[in-house]
């Protein structure tokens, strides 16, 4: 998720976290019905397709959302589905390690090496998973698509928090502390509203790819 021409190399400051819940609550604002409704259901519909995996397959759910989470760098949701039902059907016929790394993705070697290695786990706790997934905008997503209170922080989040559309090229590294930062806005901001912070992250989400044609 990510937007503009800013060239910057480093993270904008923003004065405050309150102009960083101004601005997501300024996005919110004008959002459609159209895109609340899409927000709203962005990660419930995610949910349910892991879910529907996991009993078509018999693959525990925690595997199916790593699996899912691993494989979404840079790719297309709608692919990102069909490549983790390729893997969690490979596996699920008796597929080795081996096997699964065949596979065609959508998405870097490694994070296929990533579902390749959950899908094959014993028994995948939810901290051995977290283990492998390793990076934090993966961890998020994962979180999110479990429904849990997280916020994915992608170049869209970034964006929309600080009120200028940067574009995926341009997004800055961001480090914990101002992921951190974000995260709490974006809490804030759903709080006042009364949404879970992963709804109001998904709601903007596709408000600010409708509003920049992204």
């Amino acid at each position: 998720m990510n937007t503009s021409n800013a060239k910057e190399s480093t993270p904008k400051e923003i004065s405050s976290t309150h102009k960083g819940v101004q601005c997501i609550t300024g996005v919110f604002n004008l959002a459609s019905q159209t895109d609340i409704a899409a927000g709203l259901n962005w990660y419930r519909d995610a949910n349910t397709f892991a879910g529907n995996l996991s009993d078509q397959y018999n693959v525990s759910r925690l595997k199916v959302h790593g699996v899912i989470a691993s494989l979404s760098p840079r790719n297309r949701w709608e692919r990102n589905m069909q490549d983790a039902e390729s893997m969690v059907k490979v596996y699920s016929a008796g597929g080795t390690f081996d096997d699964l790394l065949q596979l065609k993705v959508c998405t870097f070697g490694a994070n296929k090496i990533k579902a390749a290695r959950i899908l094959t786990l014993n028994c995948a706790s939810d901290t051995e998973i977290k283990e492998i997934l390793k990076g934090p905008k993966m961890i998020e997503f994962y979180h999110c698509i479990q429904e849990l209170a997280d916020v994915c922080i992608d170049g869209h989040a970034y964006s929309v928090w600080i009120g200028d559309r940067i574009t995926l090229a341009n997004v800055p590294s961001i480090g914990v502390k101002l992921r951190k930062t974000i995260k709490s806005d974006y809490r804030l901001a759903a709080k006042d509203l009364g949404l879970q912070p992963y709804e109001l992250q998904a709601i903007t989400w596709v408000c600010w790819r409708r509003i920049h044609g992204v």
